[in-house]
């Protein structure tokens, strides 16, 4: 059986550390990743995470696109791709995507999940929300979107950031329904 193939869209929110995990996550279970970043989201990545780490975050992917090559393979629903992920989503890529407005291939390729009913998952990270942040979150749910918002699992008892960060990155990667569940899963003790 062949690699599952991944868009992995990287915006410009807050929570660069959560690219990074799901990169490693994607490339562990032997996904073959296309990876799209924003200028907005290379920024990101090097004041949260230090120099280098879109050097890094490119070493997992099979396939890296520039943000305006709305010609590249992943703008097409004639390739099959497993699904897309936006880690972390921000609230423009999140409206751009609701809005049908494929402006650049990050939103292109989101839209191309949408159009071929394939998964698509928005870690959609801002806080607090506008009534417009929700009103694009019920339409791309309405679409078949998947909304995950970078939540900490705090039952699981995490002990460093970096638990909480592969926690949410796991489950975005187990909502492709690639592979056996990558999250920890609660345990009741009852």
């Amino acid at each position: 059986m062949s690699a599952p193939r991944v868009v992995l869209g990287v915006a410009g929110a807050s929570g660069a550390a959560l690219a990074l995990s799901a990169a490693r996550q994607l490339a562990g279970i032997g996904a073959e990743i296309d990876l799209v970043v924003s200028r907005a989201a290379k920024r990101t990545l090097a004041e949260e995470c230090g120099d280098g780490a879109w050097e890094a975050l490119a070493r997992y992917a099979t396939r890296v696109h520039g943000i305006e090559d709305v010609g590249a393979a992943i703008a097409s629903g004639s390739v099959p791709v497993a699904g897309m992920i936006v880690v972390p989503c921000s609230m423009r890529s999140l409206a751009a995507i609701a809005g049908g407005l494929d402006d650049n291939l990050l939103t292109r390729a989101a839209g191309v999940q949408l159009k071929e009913r394939r998964r698509l998952v928005l870690v959609a990270r801002e806080a607090p929300l506008t009534l417009a942040h929700l009103r694009n979150m019920t339409a791309v749910t309405e679409m078949g979107a998947i909304i995950l918002p970078p939540v900490p699992a705090f039952y699981l008892g995490p002990v460093r950031l970096q638990d909480v960060v592969d926690q949410i990155a796991a489950r975005s990667v187990d909502l492709l329904r690639l592979a056996e569940p990558l999250a920890a899963q609660w345990e009741s003790g009852i």
